[in-house]
This record gives structure tokens, sequence and C-alpha cells, in this order.
């Protein structure tokens, strides 16, 4: 166990070199100061890390010199399209969105002069993650989430394909909302045939594939592979496993190769189906000519059961919840539950797992998104056992991540767009600009002091600007008031009583007809967001469908049907959906009338 710091100077100046900030500003501009108790709980959680021993002192000194510069991806302005992937409907997926359907987007979006498409993040998540389904809470951010697999496109399963299974298929395909818990079950039992056909028939050219694919990820995937059989034979979290597998060294991985070659395989295995099925979408992005491509988005943390922590716990301090303090809307602030970066381990590991996070996602990507991005400079933890208004800010080394940023962005060709919503912390905006790292700007929050939106000259040019976010109302829901309606029956805080939505939206007229815009509709906000100078603008495929229901609202778990909702139509009936391809001609006219080339590949 870790000694813990008791004299008021010691603790003082252990939080200084650990980078724990003992007070902040809260929502309401007042200063608060951190408990002791809660400052000892996060040094000695840091320190029981499997880091090095002289801890390297976190600070936010610049690199001498000119920072280095992230990608600035394709010249002029352009649009994209935006969906939750497990949410797409189509006429032969198993009920969740994959990537075939991935494929179909792509090929609409350049039909319809998009730039790109923009998904969720696909992480893997615990195999029983149904229960909890959301992309933002994985189990490795390194590795794909296997329920994005296109079966009926893996030739290993041809010979495995049975009515029953197809009967299952069907009803899935049918059901009002995701059911991920009969998707999962259903592609669990395939792939495992399929797994079965392709060790005893694969041909040679796919077994050489294979083998190249686990060459190329090794030691990585290897250790995945292991985490996976291990988590099922112990099933209790990996730091209660026997000690020799919550640490093991290559000789113990080795063994247990040996011993379950075949369940270690398969995992491998999956993994591979879902490497290729997804760089055929980025490899048909590019032969399309889509200048941006794909657009994936970076979960802010990991789950401390999970593979990344397991596989670097020098890097990511488990015993420490991401969350946010006490604000407006969230009066006893939130644990997220997921663990972040440790920037001690991070500092002290040379960003190793801070780079494999980055490229994995880049690997597929012509542009990311990193959500929270106010975690590279710091982050607020919660310590275990503790509530979330007991938390503290940790200082994260803020200039050396940005320079790992930008040297990945631009060794990547990847755009990086940083989500920057919230309490902005002191310089954050001024220094990632300085990298070439793009702002992220919802047009909900886009509004002055008494409550005015912004004109569109008010938007930056290195930015991606849309309408809401996938935790806020569509246009349909927030123009109708229904978010505030279902926020009243489900008894969370609005934020918004009903008069001062009204008023949003009388400002949100006004805006409108400063631009020559009549209609409340999302059509003008089309319009008007593309008027603005920022370089790329993401519509919604809710907002273009008129969508009323959110995809998640924050504050429930089981009292609302969270990342389960379906798109209302399916993606073969969007291609003559004559609203989708007006939104289109809106936002291309926009986009040329500013300077944008009409098609250019980007990566």
């Amino acid at each position: 166990m870790a000694r813990e710091v008791t004299g008021r100077a010691d603790l003082r100046s252990e939080a200084d070199r650990l980078g724990i900030e003992t007070a902040y500003v809260d929502a309401h501009g007042r200063r608060r100061s951190v408990a002791a108790r809660t400052i000892q709980k996060i040094a000695a959680a840091l320190r029981d890390g499997a880091i090095p021993v002289v801890l390297p002192e976190i600070t936010e000194d610049a690199a001498p010199g000119a920072p280095s510069q992230a990608c600035q991806g394709p010249p002029g302005r352009h649009w994209m399209l935006a969906a939750q992937l497990y949410a797409v409907r189509s006429r032969r997926n198993w009920g969740y969105g994959d990537f075939t359907d991935l494929l179909a987007l792509i090929e609409l979006a350049a039909d319809i002069g998009a730039a790109g498409v923009g998904i969720n993040p696909l992480h893997a998540l615990f195999d029983e993650a149904p229960q909890r389904p959301s992309p933002y809470s994985p189990n490795s951010r390194l590795f794909l989430n296997p329920l994005y697999i296109d079966l009926d496109a893996v030739a290993d399963f041809d010979g495995a394909r049975t009515a029953e299974v197809a009967a299952e298929a069907e009803r899935l395909r049918h059901t009002a909302l995701v059911d991920h818990v009969g998707v999962a079950a259903l592609k669990a039992r395939s792939l495992r045939a399929a797994h079965r056909a392709f060790r005893r028939d694969a041909s040679a050219e796919r077994r050489e594939d294979f083998a190249s694919f686990r060459q190329s990820r090794h030691p990585v995937l290897a250790r995945f592979a292991a985490f996976e059989v291990l988590r099922h034979r112990f099933p209790q979290p990996w730091w209660e496993w026997p000690i020799e597998w919550r640490e093991p060294d290559e000789t113990a991985l080795a063994r247990l190769r040996d011993e379950a070659a075949e369940d270690i395989e398969h995992v491998e295995y999956v993994q591979w189906l879902a490497d290729r099925q997804l760089m055929r979408c980025r490899d048909r992005a590019r032969s399309r000519g889509l200048p941006i491509g794909l657009y994936l988005d970076v979960a802010v943390g990991v789950q401390p059961t999970g593979f990344d922590a397991w596989q670097a716990p020098d890097a990511v301090a488990r015993t420490l919840a991401v969350g946010a303090p006490p604000d407006l809307l969230n009066t006893l602030g939130q644990n997220w539950g997921l663990a972040g970066f440790s920037g001690v381990g991070l500092r002290g590991t040379g960003f190793r797992a801070f780079r494999d996070m980055l490229r994995a996602a880049m690997r597929y990507a012509g542009a990311i998104r990193i959500d929270h991005a106010f975690g590279l400079k710091r982050l607020y933890v919660i310590p275990q056992g503790m509530r979330p208004d007991q938390g503290a800010y940790l200082r994260m080394p803020f200039a050396q991540m940005l320079e790992v940023v930008a040297d990945e962005s631009a060794a990547n060709q990847c755009i990086v767009i940083g989500e920057d919503l919230g309490t902005v912390p002191a310089g954050f905006r001024e220094e990632v600009a300085r990298h070439g790292i793009w702002s992220y700007q919802v047009m909900l929050f886009e509004r002055d002091g008494r409550g005015a939106f912004f004109s569109p000259a008010h938007y930056a040019e290195r930015a991606l600007v849309t309408f809401a976010t996938h935790d806020l109302p569509t246009f349909a829901g927030w123009r109708s008031g229904h978010d505030l309606a279902l926020r009243a029956a489900l008894a969370i805080p609005a934020g918004e009583s009903e008069e001062e939505r009204a008023a949003a939206i009388r400002a949100l007229r006004a805006a409108l007809r400063a631009q020559g815009l009549t209609a409340l509709d999302f059509p003008s906000i089309v319009r008007f967001l593309a008027a603005s100078p920022a370089k790329l603008l993401a519509v919604a495929l809710e907002d273009a469908l008129g969508e009323r229901e959110q995809v998640n609202v924050p504050g429930t778990i089981d009292t609302h049907p969270n990342w389960r909702r379906k798109l209302p139509r399916d993606i073969e009936s969007l291609r003559a959906d004559a609203g989708l391809r007006e939104l289109a001609r809106i936002a291309a006219e926009s986009g040329r009338a500013a300077g944008a080339p009409a098609r250019g590949r980007h990566g």
C-alpha cells in the first residue's frame, strides 16, 4: 500500500508534483477547495499504479520552438452526414447497423455530395455490454466492436447460415428498438460457427491474410485475445485475478496460448473480420473521392475492468472515475464510471498508450473527434467510494499531449477535432488552435449572455459545426418542446423552463431572419450553419429525417431507451428522400459559394 501524506505542507507539495489541483472555480463562479482526504486518495491512486519510482512532475510548459501542426485536411469547406451506426435500419442487417450499412452510407454520401460520414465510437465493448450499450463506455479503444460485423459478408459463414439464423435475424431486423442482447447472442454463435469453418476450410489466401493481420497488430492483439480468455475464465475484476495473470509476463502468456489456442485465435479472428470490413469502408470512401471519408469518435475513457486498463496499468488510473463537478444542470456532479489516463503514468511511459489509442482510430479515419478534449489539459476525477461532488481536477501534461496529437494527426493525415463544450479551462482553446486542432461548435450552445444566437460569422474557420449532439434534443424535439416534456416525465431537471424555451425559439427565429431565412425548419438551420466560415458542417440523419427522440438522455440508465433507438427510415429508402437531397443541395451550394472544390480526395 502506498504511503499516505498527512502534513499540510507535504500534502500540497505532493499534490503539485502529481498535478492535483487543490481548488477550482465552480459553475457559479465560486472557488471551491478540495478536501485533504480527496487529495490523499487521488495521490494514493496515482502512486499505486505501475509507474516509475521517480515520478515526473506534471507541468504544462510548452515545448520550445514552433508547435507541431495537425493535419488540416482538404482545402475549402465541406459537409458530412452523421449517424449512430448501430441505429441504421436496412432491409438486410440483423437489427443492428453494420459495416455493410456503413458502406451504403458512404455510397449515399458520395451520391449527394457529402464529404464524409461521421459515426459513433466503434470501440470494443464487453460482450455483456448489451445490458449497458453505450458506445462511450469501452472495454478497449484499441479494438473494434464485433457487433458491427456483417456475417452475411463473411465467406466462412456461408455453410453455417441456417433457416433458424435467418428467422432470428429477420425478427431482430423488425424490432422497434435495437435488441442489443438478441443481436449479441446471435452474432456470437454465428461468429463461432464462422471461425470453425475458417479453421477447417479456409483458402490459403485467407489464411495468409489472417496471419498478416495478426503479425501487424502483434503484440497488443495477442494480449487482447489473452485478456478476453482470462476475463471469461475469471469473472472477477482483473486486479482480483490470480497474481500471475494480473500483469502476466510473456512466458505465462505463451502457456495460455497453448492451453486455449482456439479460443485465443477466435478473438483474433473476430478482430480480423471487423478490421477488414471497416478497412473496406475506408477504401471505398477514398475510391469515391470523399474528401473527409470516415469521421470517428474517440471516447473520453475506458471501463476500469477492461483491457486497456489491464494492458497499461501505469497509464490508466483505474481507481479514479472521470466525471464532472456540480453544475447548473447536474447539481450533484457526474460520475461517468470510466477510467482516464494518468498524466504521471503517461509521462513516465513516453505517452505510448495515448499514441496507440490515437493510431487505432486514425487507422480508418480522415477525421476523429476527441470526446471531452478538456481532458488533455485537466480531468475531473473522483476517488473510489466518494461522491461526484467530492472529486478534484487532475492536471495533465497538456503541452506534451498536444504535441503527440499533432504528430499523429500529421503522420496519419487525419484531422483532429477537440470536443470543447462546457467550462473552458483558461488558455485551452488558444493552445489547441496553435497546434491546428479544430474546435467543435454546437449551435444550441452558441449564444450570448442574453440568450441571443450568434450569427454565422461568429463561428471559427477551423471547426466542425452542428445543431446538437447525441446528448441533446434533435431539432424537431427541441422546437416542439418534446425534450422538456420527456425530462419532466422522467423527473429529471430540465435546466430550462417552458418560458425559457419559448424565448430561445424566438431568439432562433430572430437569428434566422437576420440571415434572410423566414422559416423555422431544419433546412434553414443547415443554410444558417453553412453560411459560417467553419470548414466542416455535420448534418445528423435524425435531424434530416425529422426525428423527435434524442439518442441519449443524460441522467437516465434504465428509464429511457438510450443507445437503442433505430432511425425511422431504412438506408435503402434514403436514396430517394427528397428532403435529404434538398439539405445536400443547400449545404453544397453554401460550400461552393465559399470556394470549396466540388470534389477532392483526402488521405
